[in-house]
């Protein structure tokens, strides 16, 4: 299997959350199990259930986790500065003006484990990232998007 991109940041991330899902959330689930059998007939009784299906997706979550991280090819973004010469690489955070829409965007370009729109990060195989990568600010992008191609003109980009 190859090794999957990812910044230090998300790595930390996932081990925070491994370490909830180990600490706080099994032995929770298993005490609820252990009261739910108290009850009595397992058959009708839908805490035992409930508390089976938890069980469940908290398991599959921590393997899930440990499967990506052992999978990760963990980047330290600020060793990486040093060597793009301003370019724009994995882990960079881009500050883009939208020429079509006038208006300012900023994407960090992060693996695919770790994207979310809405915090404003992209997967580095994304056509946004894909088209920024080795650009320099200052330069024009053209990004072939579903809806037809969008420009943007690289304002800044940071190693942080």
């Amino acid at each position: 299997m190859s090794r999957v991109p990812m910044t230090m940041a998300g790595a930390e991330k996932l081990r925070i959350e491994l370490k909830d899902l180990k600490g706080v959330q099994r032995p929770a689930v298993i005490q609820a199990i252990a009261e739910a059998r108290e009850h009595g007939d397992l058959k009708e009784n839908a805490e035992y259930h409930a508390a089976r299906e938890q069980q469940g997706f908290i398991e599959g979550r921590i393997q899930e986790i440990e499967g990506s991280l052992s999978n990760a090819e963990i980047i330290d973004i600020t060793k990486l500065a040093a060597s793009a010469g301003g370019k724009v690489v994995f882990g960079a955070t881009v500050e883009l003006f939208d020429v079509d829409e006038e208006k300012e965007v900023t994407y960090q370009i992060v693996g695919e484990l770790e994207a979310d729109i809405k915090q404003n990060m992209i997967s580095v195989t994304s056509p946004i990232a894909r088209a920024l990568i080795g650009k320099k600010q200052d330069d024009e992008v053209v990004v072939k998007a579903p809806a037809g191609d969008r420009i943007y003109e690289i304002v800044s980009v940071k190693y942080r």
